[in-house]
């Protein structure tokens, strides 16, 4: 078995093997690009659903968007794609979009904007879990086909009232921006789905990948799309392989059975450094590692327990160990790099000062449970917790188990507490604040699943309102206060304990060059990447 199939389990995939003065060894074909990647989050690849890490890398690849973000150049910000340019109406409120002329889907389709203002309706009506990035602008399924809509060559989107356009286009380059062929998609409609039956294990997208496969828990496989308006990739096939192990990664890599490992811990990255034909490239991501106390429960909501729980995190003893060169210490809900990003870590472990305010609560001896996805690192960091919780009589029961299993918890509001990463869906400020700090409705009919406050049964108050006087003003100053502001009162009264932000280290094979993992503000990409 060569050793493609070997890491493949028996996938049918030839990869080309030579002989060394050392044995065998494996190399990954000139024009494909093996990744080992914990991907076991995918729950959905249709983007009108698809809220999840890895899921947003596939999207990316596959899925072409009225603007998207260079991953040559993540600084300058929204670029076009399958829009050319816009133009904004004198009061501010309605965007017309230009379409690229020429471009096709992978099967063969126009990209037309009729696909455009059919797949942005399409994620408004659907309402899945990611549907409040659009309907944060007064779409709904009642509305939404007046409000957005295809003529000839343009797409005309009117919002509710006047927001900055950057904000706009910020939130078009997420996931659920995703320009989907209406034909191909409503030609596999089931019972009035509009097709999300279907997109959840296939696609319809224009971008320079194509979906090959996606075995659940296993791998994805994509091949270059030859008639992508950009150009044909030079990756020919991409394959993801869900590896979980640290070191099972690393020795795939040093094996050379892969071009990169994403999940390698300090330990290994360190070892796989000192082999030769190696190399390692750090980003920072957007990326925060937090807890959430359940709202719902009698003694987490009580706010002396919840600011308890801040002062029994050993920041500095899981920074300076075993997540050491991966995460910084970072309390505030806005990424490092954002705008209205806050430095302010006021939280130390202080077990004596947890004592007092569990004492102030009225709190002796508590047992619950945590939730927790089956990552080394995150198993490690609830095993920490769980030993500075017992310092203080509370007993922390951790159940693991596989993303999708303990995200359908927590989405459930069935878990005392979460331990879990959030990444920002599109560069703008907007896109945390308005996850962590905003509620208008907690109760469980809102079914508000894509916020975390309300996942966490969390009603945050005046933050909600904030939140939303923030996102329509226009001036940058005065903006970037309200947001440090907010970050300050959230640090004192919310369920939230955020504790790092995440720098991803991934380890290549040093003829890999141009690979991205997205940096702080976006997913994946793998078009440009080269051998």
């Amino acid at each position: 078995m060569n050793a493609l199939n070997r890491l493949l389990s028996g996938a049918a995939i030839g990869l080309a093997v030579t002989a060394t003065s050392l044995g065998a060894w494996a190399e990954t074909p000139a024009n494909m690009l093996v990744i080992a990647h914990r991907i076991d989050d995918v729950t959905t690849l249709d983007p009108a659903e698809s809220f999840e890490f890895a899921g947003g890398d596939i999207s990316r690849n596959v899925y072409g968007r009225l603007v998207t973000l260079d991953p040559m150049d993540l600084a300058a910000g929204y670029t076009p794609d399958l829009a050319t340019d816009w133009e904004v109406s004198e009061d501010g409120k309605t965007i017309t979009f230009t379409m690229r002329e020429g471009v096709t889907f992978h099967s063969g389709n126009p990209v037309r904007a009729e696909d455009a203002a059919f797949s942005l309706q399409r994620a408004v009506i659907l309402n899945k879990t990611p549907a409040f990035i659009l309907t944060q602008f007064g779409f709904t399924p009642e509305n939404v086909t007046e409000m957005i809509k295809a003529d000839g060559n343009t797409l005309t989107l009117t919002t509710d009232k006047k927001y900055a356009t950057s904000f706009v286009l910020n939130c078009l380059t997420a996931t659920i921006g995703g320009i989907v062929d209406k034909e191909t998609v409503m030609a596999n409609e089931l019972d009035g789905d509009m097709g999300n039956t279907w997109l959840k294990t296939n696609s319809a997208g224009s971008g320079p990948y194509k979906l090959d496969g996606w075995k659940p828990n296993e791998s994805v496989s994509l091949s270059s799309y030859p008639d992508y308006y950009g150009g044909e990739p030079s990756m020919k096939r991409v394959i993801v392989r869900h590896v979980i192990e640290s070191a099972s990664q690393r020795l795939l890599l040093e094996r050379g059975d892969i071009d990169i490992a994403r999940n390698l811990n300090p330990e290994d990255i360190a070892g796989a450094s000192a082999e030769e034909g190696i190399k390692i490239e750090d980003e920072l991501k957007g990326r925060l590692m937090y807890l959430a106390l359940n709202q719902n429960h009698p003694v987490l909501s009580k706010p002396e327990v919840r600011q308890a729980f801040k002062y029994l995190v050993d920041y500095e003893g899981m920074k300076d160990s075993f997540l050491k060169g991966q995460y910084s210490i970072h309390q505030n809900f806005l990424p490092a790099t954002y705008l209205g990003a806050s430095d302010e870590n006021p939280f130390s472990l202080n077990i004596e000062k947890a004592k007092e305010l569990l004492a102030e609560a009225g709190v002796e001896g508590l047992e619950i449970e945590a939730g927790v996805r089956e990552a080394q690192e995150r198993i490690e960091i609830a095993q920490s917790v769980q030993n500075t919780l017992a310092q203080v009589g509370i007993k922390l029961n951790i159940t693991v188990g596989t993303a999708k299993q303990i995200l359908a918890r927590y989405r459930a509001r069935d878990l005392d507490v979460y331990l879990g990463a959030w990444g920002p869906d599109y560069p703008d400020p907007q896109t945390n604040a308005g996850t962590f700090a905003y509620n208008p409705d907690n109760s469980v009919e809102a079914n508000a699943t894509g916020l975390l406050a309300w996942r966490t049964a969390w009603n945050p108050g005046d933050l909600t309102e904030k939140v939303e006087a923030a996102v329509t003003e226009t001036d940058r100053d005065t903006r970037i206060k309200m947001y440090q502001d907010m970050q300050a009162e959230f640090r004192e009264v919310s369920p939230f304990v955020i504790m790092f932000q995440q720098i991803e280290q991934s380890a290549l094979r040093d003829n890999v060059m141009n690979f991205s993992t997205g940096q702080a503000v976006t997913s994946a990409a793998y078009w440009q990447v080269t051998k």
